[in-house]
């Protein structure tokens, strides 16, 4: 019989992709909206890294890369891992993807059986439950804690663990909470999956914005447990060029490009050299990101202190660039809150499908003035409720 498959059928879609496509739609049709939604840098690109893909046109690099990525990328990926987050990683060990997304999709896929759990820490980024399911594993959430900052408890993880546990997800700093795990937690998580031998999934996408704290790399203590899953596109503002790139254990490695090679083939090439390009300068990469670290410090603090000044809750986070609000002021429920936002000018993320209930997610990559604007909008539905 003719129709879709159950597996894609139990699929939801991206709510951050949703909701940010929606109000880029009402800003096309002249609606005066500031959207506070977007999980992306509002920087271009540096421009050394798209002068290395002038660079790589002009040379002829178009043709099909290998599934694992182009070798250049791949050594340059070895020495960052080892540089950056002191893990001893060969370049046989690094896998280039369509983004940080696909890595995680094809570990997914290369690691979980039907049944197999993967244990979630919620609030979690929207993609982990549902790629687990794609996959045929059952995500089990443990919950961490608003006036906990977020930051997970290794006690509350450690007995969500069952004889099925394959795997502990892991994201820091994390999104939607911008919570940075301190080093103990992660050694903590990271002791678990060496004792119950089980994959830790280490999602460090975020890790060059942090404000307080320190980034640790939990792959440090379990090497062969740990997939390490990373991506240009917060680092270096390339969101659009589309490159992930994830290390790990040889073998899980080798199955993720055994993925890539039955479905997207390799990444873009040209886009694989730029990133080559944004790993080796390191001058220029540096600068970068440390000014755009630091005008997401002001944004930050400028959203807070405003936050704070109309009398609405907020944790403060300490990395990436999101704000989790709380909505009880506005509404009963996130997702109304959400539409009464949206109805005072204000595009934010409702935290249902983060499993942040009560809560709606503020993306400060943005503008100040937008912040200020955001603000202000605050305020008047604040008053009209």
């Amino acid at each position: 019989m003719r129709g879709l498959s159950q597996r894609v059928k139990g699929m939801k879609p991206s709510a951050t992709v949703a909701v940010n496509a929606k109000a880029l739609e009402l800003r096309r049709q002249g609606v005066d909206l500031v959207a506070l939604t977007a999980g992306e840098p509002d920087f271009d690109t540096p421009e050394h890294v798209k002068e290395a893909a002038r660079r790589a046109l002009a040379q002829g690099k178009t043709k099909y890369a290998p599934p694992a990525g182009i070798p250049e990328l791949r050594e340059a990926l070895a020495e960052k891992f080892r540089r950056e987050n002191s893990l001893a990683i060969a370049p046989d060990q690094t896998i280039v993807t369509v983004g940080g997304k696909q890595a995680l999709f094809n570990l997914f896929q290369a690691i979980l059986d039907p049944g197999d759990e993967v244990i979630v820490l919620a609030p979690y980024w929207v993609s982990y439950p549902e790629m687990v399911r794609f996959a045929g594993g059952v995500p089990v959430e443990v919950e961490t804690l608003p006036e906990e900052g977020f930051v997970p408890d290794p006690e509350r993880v450690k007995r969500a663990i069952t004889a099925r546990t394959k795997a502990l997800v892991v994201n820091s700093p994390n999104n939607p909470t911008g919570a940075v795990y301190p080093r103990e937690v992660l050694e903590a998580l990271a002791r678990l999956a060496l004792e119950h031998d089980f994959y830790l999934v280490s999602d460090e996408i975020y890790e060059h914005l942090i404000y307080e704290g320190e980034h640790f790399s939990p792959g440090q203590l379990a090497p062969e447990h740990t997939i390490t899953v990373n991506g240009a596109a917060k680092a270096f503002a390339m969101t659009g060029w589309r490159i992930g790139y994830a290390c790990g254990p040889k073998a899980v490695i080798k199955a993720m490009a055994d993925v890539s090679s039955q479905s997207t083939t390799s990444p873009d090439t040209i886009a694989q050299w730029a990133t080559l390009e944004a790993l080796t300068n390191q001058e220029a990469s540096r600068a970068f990101i440390e000014m755009a670290r630091e005008a997401y410090r002001r944004r930050r603090d400028l959203l807070l202190k405003g936050l704070s000044e109309i009398g609405l809750k907020a944790v403060r986070p300490s990395g990436a660039f999101y704000v989790l609000l709380d909505t009880s002021p506005f509404a009963e429920d996130e997702v109304k809150a959400a539409e009464r936002l949206l109805e005072g000018g204000v595009a934010v993320v409702p935290g249902t499908d983060f499993a942040a209930f009560g809560h709606v997610r503020l993306s400060y990559a943005t503008s100040e003035e937008n912040l200020r604007k955001a603000l202000e909008r605050f305020a008047r539905v604040l008053q009209r409720v």
